[in-house]
């Protein structure tokens, strides 16, 4: 049996789902892969830190308020940094929080863990939007993989659809809706609420953060646009340069006329070569309901690959979610270490 001792930074949502993923799978992984996959470190701001180099369990991880309350563990004032350093890891798993601006602290946290000679999962847009090439050409130099599967439609294999199945095919275009918040109000607006209802509702329901700036103005879109570009494209397009808008400005009245042109509004991402130049927009569309993207509701995503030899690739899942995105991890760690076995 392999073991494989894994370190976590931060454990919010995505955190605590992917220790839940582990716990329903972590003996069939056993069984199927011949690895045991241990968490032995886990630091948060918020919940300070646990160690114990054999494995915390991780019932406890999930039951305890605070990383301070586990039992049999140490507790020491580490940040992430110091985590990276001195803890017994073989793989840190990054799940801080997004920041499309700069990607810090993301960028710092997977290059210290690259440094150390140490595989990185993440499902973090921002360092992977911004510094992809970089920390991928590190992990190179440091024979370590960076694995980046939940930075575009959570556990859905769309980035190793396209990068490792459809590549061969010859994929000219990508689009897609990428955003579940845009998507479960455009819904919403179209049973007939106003867009400020809708946005309510998100709110109410936890889609939608206080500020829904990233969500509703595309920017989160963005991010994943430029992932998609860099990844199949090998272009590197700042999200903040790509030609982008929101759907602040979508009114019942569109909504109604989308319905008399058998179409409905989403907001798409989309990335396309044309005569070997990579375009890359973020916008509003008015979809025919003949297009599979147009039956997309709620926060489910979706996307379309356009490839030279197969056509028109659908995949439609989950785009965000607490479990959903803890198993995109799970896929990144099997990847990796089942192909480095």
């Amino acid at each position: 049996m392999k073991r494989i001792r894994i370190g976590i930074i931060c454990f919010g949502n995505v955190g605590i789902g992917f220790v839940k993923a582990l716990n329903e799978k972590n003996e069939f992984y056993q069984k199927e892969h011949g690895i045991e996959f241990l968490v032995t470190a886990v630091v948060s701001l918020d919940k300070g830190c646990a160690y114990n180099p054999e494995g915390i369990p991780l019932s406890d991880l999930l039951e305890a308020e605070s990383l301070l309350d586990i039992p049999n563990a140490e507790h020491p004032k580490w940040n992430a940094i110091t985590l990276i350093h001195n803890a017994e890891t073989d793989v840190i798993v990054e799940v801080s929080y997004t920041n499309i601006k700069t990607g810090e602290p993301g960028v710092l946290h997977l290059r210290e863990a690259i440094l150390s000679g140490k595989h990185v999962v993440t499902t973090n847009k921002g360092p992977i939007a911004l510094q992809y090439k970089a920390l991928s050409t590190l992990a190179r130099e440091n024979n370590v993989k960076i694995g980046i599967e939940g930075t575009v439609m959570s556990g859905t294999p769309a980035l190793r659809l396209g990068t490792e199945v459809l590549h061969s095919a010859g994929i000219t275009a990508v689009q897609g809706i990428f955003n579940g918040t845009t998507n479960f109000i455009l819904s919403e607006m179209e049973n007939g609420s106003t867009y400020e209802e809708a946005l309510a509702l998100a709110q109410q329901f936890g889609y939608a953060e206080a500020d829904p700036t990233a969500d509703v103005e595309g920017y989160d879109t963005a991010a994943k646009v430029s992932i998609l570009a860099q990844l199949l494209f090998d272009e590197f397009i700042e999200p903040l340069n790509i030609d982008r808008e929101g759907i602040t400005d979508i009114t019942p009245a569109d909504i109604r006329a989308a319905k008399v042109e058998n179409s409905r509004w989403k907001l798409i991402g989309s990335v396309r070569k044309i005569d070997n130049k990579v375009i890359a927009s973020v916008k509003p569309a008015m979809i025919p309901l003949s297009n599979p993207l147009s039956n997309v509701a709620g926060v489910t995503n979706a996307m379309q690959y356009e490839t030279d030899l197969l056509g028109p690739v659908f995949l439609i899942g989950a785009g965000a979610g607490r479990i959903e995105t803890g198993f995109a991890v799970l896929e990144d760690l099997i990847s990796i270490f089942t192909k480095s076995a």
